[in-house]
């Protein structure tokens, strides 16, 4: 061979071998294998067809149902959970305190006798008599005392007038702007609220340890005071631990209540409200038939298992790996809730097992869960022999 020949084949070596072996790589083909996820089985509630009301689960936004009109509506003594929860937000209360004594006068005996001369729940007070504010709390709650309610409301914040201001601005923090009262104990038709508004209330009533543990209580002694039951019959009966009942003539029978159920592994509250039954024996039995429906339509749904597998990638060289979820993902769903699925799987040359490649996004409902995928192995650079073979005009 010439020397000019061995030298171009020496300058083309030179050149192209290093061109080859540094050249950039093609991507790994992706594949994607995008999910489909059934919902659940559709649920039909079994509210009763006369007043109005609502049911609503933890976990789940909004309500699963409303049956009646949901305007503004006299609420009667669930008026007194707000109450609580305002004297509360005044005077706060850690689980299990007494708080601090209040001692009763006669401004207290007198709002006793106002409410005697409208025939309203009550509880006997004396000038005098000494109750810790828990105490107290559970004698406007449990046998819903209408006078222990002014009492509370005038010791926390010096007046009637002044509890409702604070109420106002409490009920405006918390969003529960269709709810207004008129007095502390609801024996006003002026105090009125919505069902979805009420709903929530119970949520925040469960949400304080002393309020929370009140309402779950049978009965109590209070000293100076006596025993007393708790006016909600439905307490203990498929798990029932609250809140608060209701009677007034403009209201008719009310509950706000609550109670755990287990759907798959994982416990769900639900509180609800019915306004304006008949009578509380013929509420009770509906609240009952009500729960026994929501419980059918709460499902537990697994989105994504640890592991499996949504894409997998191929390189020209043989390379090839699968792109799994990194952890288990399950959702708590409603009814049948739609659920839909998008597989985003990134492209890559090359990277390690474990490597982070994309994920999967679910939507349920109104919500979007995301489930991280990583590779199942590593997906290595070809060998010299491969970037010689395959010229970089070619990849």
């Amino acid at each position: 061979m010439a020397a000019g020949g061995v030298l171009a084949v020496l300058l083309a070596v030179g050149v192209y071998v290093p061109s080859a072996a540094g050249a950039e790589l093609p991507q790994a083909t992706v594949a994607v294998s995008t999910p489909q996820v059934a919902p659940g089985a559709a649920a039909t509630l079994d509210f009763p067809d006369y007043g109005r009301g609502a049911i609503g689960a933890s976990g789940i936004d909004g309500l699963l149902g409303t049956s009646g009109d949901q305007g503004r509506f006299p609420i009667a003594s669930i008026t007194k959970v707000v109450t609580a929860l305002v004297v509360l937000d005044a005077k706060p209360l850690a689980a299990g305190e007494q708080g601090p004594d209040i001692r009763f006068t006669q401004s207290d005996v007198d709002a006793y006798y106002d409410v005697l001369a409208q025939d309203g729940s009550l509880e006997p007070v004396s000038a005098g008599l000494v109750l810790s504010q828990r105490q107290a709390l559970e004698t406007m709650l449990i046998p819903s005392a209408n006078n222990y309610a002014i009492s509370l409301a005038r010791w926390a914040f010096g007046s009637e007038d002044a509890f409702l201001a604070a109420a106002r601005t409490w009920l405006d923090a918390q969003g529960l702007t269709d709810t207004v009262l008129v007095d502390p104990n609801g024996l006003s038709a002026g105090d009125v609220s919505t069902p979805s508004d009420l709903v929530a209330l119970g949520q925040l009533a469960l949400a304080s340890p002393t309020v929370a543990s009140i309402v779950s209580m049978q009965s109590a002694d209070e000293p100076g005071v006596g025993s007393f039951t708790n006016t909600n019959e439905l307490l203990g009966m498929s798990g029932i631990d609250g809140i608060k009942t209701g009677t007034t003539d403009e209201a008719g029978a009310c509950l706000l209540f609550s109670t755990d159920v287990t759907v798959g592994g994982q416990s769900v509250t639900l509180v609800g409200v019915i306004l304006g039954a008949p009578d509380h024996d013929v509420l009770d039995e509906d609240v009952l038939d009500l729960l026994d429906s929501v419980t059918p339509g709460l499902h537990e749904v697994t989105l994504a298992t640890a592991g499996d597998a949504y894409a997998s990638y191929t390189t020209e060289w043989g390379e090839t790996a699968t792109a799994v979820a990194t952890t288990t993902q399950t959702v708590l769903t409603w009814s049948d809730t739609p659920v839909t699925a998008a597989v985003n799987a990134e492209p890559v040359e090359s990277a390690g097992k474990g490597d982070e490649v994309g994920e999967v996004t679910f939507t349920v409902g109104a919500k979007n869960f995301e489930v991280p995928l990583e590779l199942s192995a590593p997906i290595d650079d070809p060998d010299l022999m491969w970037r010689l073979t395959n010229p970089p005009w070619t990849r």
